[in-house]
């Protein structure tokens, strides 16, 4: 279900699909690192204006499924304007700043999105560029992420499908939200 917040800012109702906390795994696989299934957290908020703030924490999982170790770390902005183009700043832990430009399709949650710019510190890995697809498929956030570095071409190194994470206080305003008519039994419910 995607709840559109009152106090969003107008133009971010495109994005309201993104709002809330996601968790899930995904498989990290780029020459040079090591090939493994991971875990992610990813939240995007807004505060009112005109832009959505974003959080993602990946983690190597072992063959159980149990965390190991940190992977990647990044955060950023997002902005869409009136023609459902879309701008992310993002930093990421190893000392990459990206600005991602792209847009939003038509008519359905997905966001194709591709580096304008990179800047990097000294402590940051090769990198030059990379592309991402976001979608949003029955109720679930998915991604896939492409990167390009001077030794490697653009290929996909990362994907990921995510599930909304509940909260009791999401719960909490659901029932408000039910009809005070509702029947008293789940089973005249559905007949």
């Amino acid at each position: 279900m995607i709840e559109i917040p009152s106090d969003l800012h107008k133009d971010l109702v495109p994005l309201a699909f993104l709002l809330g906390n996601w968790a899930g795994a995904g498989v990290h696989d780029f020459p040079g690192s090591e090939k493994c299934n991971f875990g992610q957290e990813v939240s995007f908020t807004h505060d009112g204006r005109d832009f959505l703030e974003y959080h993602s924490h990946t983690w190597v999982l072992d063959n159980d499924g149990n965390k190991v170790r940190p992977l990647e770390s990044e955060s950023g902005y997002w902005r869409i304007d009136a023609s459902r183009k879309v701008e992310v700043t993002m930093t990421r832990d190893d000392g990459t700043v990206e600005i991602w430009y792209g847009e939003m399709a038509d008519k359905k949650p997905q966001i194709d999105l591709v580096t304008d710019a990179v800047a990097r510190t000294a402590a940051a890995q090769p990198y030059s560029g990379g592309k991402r697809l976001y979608g949003y498929v029955k109720s679930d956030l998915m991604w896939v992420g492409e990167k390009q570095t001077p030794e490697v071409e653009l290929r996909p190194y990362m994907s990921a499908h995510l599930k909304k994470v509940v909260t009791p206080e999401d719960v909490e305003r659901w029932a408000k939200a039910l009809p005070d008519d509702m029947p008293d039994d789940g089973i005249a419910f559905f007949k």
